[in-house]
C-alpha cells in the first residue's frame, strides 16, 4: 500500500506545482488519513519540496482505527503535547526553504491561520481548496474492498435484528443494539449515529432515535452503516411491523421503491449528477411528495460518509466510474410515518455489468 499513498501525494504535488506552490499543508483529518494511510488525532501532512512529514501531538498508537502510518513518511513529534501542528508546519516549511503554502482554509480556523502568519511572516499562504476532496472521489479496487466488508456488516447487523422481537423495544434500544452488531461482526465502530424510527417518526431522513416503543402497524425505518478501516457506507430500510401493511403503507412503499431503482438505475459513467437526482426526484413530486423531499437523492461515500459527488438538483458534474455513492430517497408524511430506502453502490460502466450493488439487505416491504 505504501505505493499507493506515494502516488497520492505525488498526484496533489503536481496540481501544487502547478499554480506555482511548493509545498502543501493538508489538516483536514479524512484528506490526512487518505494521503498518508494513517495518523493519530491531530496530525497534519507536510508536503515539502524536500521531503514529506506527519507532524503528530503525539506517536501513532498503532491502534487499528487510526490505520498504518506510510512507512515512506517521516515522523516528527511536537516537543511539546498542546503544541499545534499546523503552526509546526508553517515553520518548518520556512526553514525547508519554501516561500508559498498551500493550505486547507476551508480547514483552518482564522485563530490557526494567524498564529500560522505570526511564525512564517514571509510564507504566502495560498488555498488548497478541495482538491485532495476531488482526488478522493474516484475509488481503487483497495478503497471498494473496504467498503464491499463495511457493506457486508451492516447487511450482517441488520439481518439479525430482524429476527429478533420488535414489538415494545424503544428506537433507542434497536439502535444501540445495532451499533453493538456492527462491532461484533468486525466493524472499527458505526459510520454515523444509527437512526431508527417508528410510526409517525418513520422515513425522516437521519430521525435522532427516542424513547418511543415499537408498536403494532408501525412502519419501521432504520438508517446505519459500518466504518470499516476507516471507511464507511450506509443502509436503509424501511418495514411494517407484526401485520399485514395497510394499503396506504404498500403505495406510499411502491413509490419509494421505483424512485430508489430509477435512480440507482441512473448510475453509469458520464452521467450528469444532476440527472441521478432528476431520476429519483421526479416520481416523489409527481405524486404530489416533492415539498417534503430531502435536498438531495445521494452522495459520496468513503473515509467520511457524506463526501462528493452530492447527488442533488442543482449539482455540478458527471460520475466517473469507481465513485461510490447512496441512493437514498424518502417521504415522510407529518403524524403518520414514511419510507426510506438507502443503498450504497458502485458506478461501474454497462460492459461491468452496470452499477455495482454493495448493501444487499432485501427491499422487500417485511412485515416483521
Amino acid at each position: 500500500m505504501s505505493e499507493v499513498y506515494t502516488v497520492r501525494r505525488g498526484l496533489l504535488r503536481d496540481r501544487c506545482a502547478a499554480v506555482g506552490s511548493a509545498a502543501a499543508l493538508v489538516s483536514r483529518p479524512a484528506n490526512v488519513r487518505y494521503l498518508a494511510g494513517g495518523a493519530p488525532p491531530g496530525a497534519v501532512l507536510l508536503l515539502g519540496p524536500e521531503e514529506d512529514v506527519l507532524l503528530c501531538p503525539r506517536a501513532p498508537t498503532g491502534d487499528p482505527v487510526q490505520g498504518h502510518t506510510d512507512d515512506q513518511l517521516r515522523l516528527a513529534l511536537l516537543p511539546a503535547a498542546d503544541g499545534d501542528p499546523v503552526v509546526a508546519a508553517a515553520d518548518l516549511a520556512t526553514s525547508s526553504g519554501a516561500e508559498s503554502l498551500s493550505v486547507e482554509e476551508h480547514d483552518l480556523t482564522v485563530s490557526r491561520h494567524r498564529a500560522m502568519h505570526a511564525v512564517a511572516p514571509r510564507l504566502q499562504l495560498a488555498d488548497l481548496g478541495a482538491t485532495v476532496e476531488q482526488l478522493r472521489i474516484v475509488k481503487d479496487e483497495e478503497e471498494i474492498a473496504c467498503l464491499r466488508i463495511a457493506a457486508e456488516i451492516t447487511d450482517q447487523a441488520l439481518g439479525e435484528l430482524l429476527e429478533s422481537i420488535l414489538v415494545g423495544r424503544t428506537e433507542r434500544h434497536l439502535a444501540l443494539e445495532l451499533e453493538r452488531r456492527l462491532v461484533d461482526h468486525g466493524a472499527d465502530g458505526p459510520a454515523f449515529s444509527t437512526s431508527v424510527a417508528t410510526g409517525p417518526n418513520s422515513g425522516q431522513g437521519r430521525h435522532r432515535p427516542s424513547d418511543r416503543r415499537v408498536e403494532e402497524g408501525d412502519f419501521l425505518s432504520v438508517c446505519l452503516g459500518a466504518n470499516y478501516r476507516g471507511y464507511r457506507c450506509e443502509i436503509g430500510r424501511t418495514f411494517v411491523i407484526g401485520t399485514a401493511p395497510a394499503s396506504w403503507q404498500i403505495d406510499l412503499y411502491d413509490l419509494v421503491f421505483a424512485a430508489q431503482r430509477a435512480g440507482r438505475e441512473a448510475l453509469l459513467p458520464g452521467t450528469a449528477y444532476r440527472d441521478v437526482d432528476h431520476a429519483a426526484r421526479h416520481l416523489l413530486d409527481s405524486a404530489g411528495h416533492g415539498e417534503c423531499l430531502a435536498p438531495w437523492t445521494g452522495h459520496g461515500v468513503g473515509l467520511e460518509i457524506d463526501e462528493d459527488p452530492q447527488l442533488a438538483p442543482a449539482a455540478m458534474g458527471k460520475l466517473d466510474a469507481c465513485v461510490p455513492v447512496t441512493v437514498e430517497p424518502g417521504v415522510h408524511l407529518p403524524g403518520r410515518g414514511g419510507v426510506r430506502i438507502d443503498d450504497t453502490l458502485v458506478v461501474r460502466p454497462e460492459a461491468d455489468g452496470g452499477p455495482e450493488l454493495l448493501t444487499i439487505t432485501t427491499k422487500e416491504l417485511l412485515a416483521l
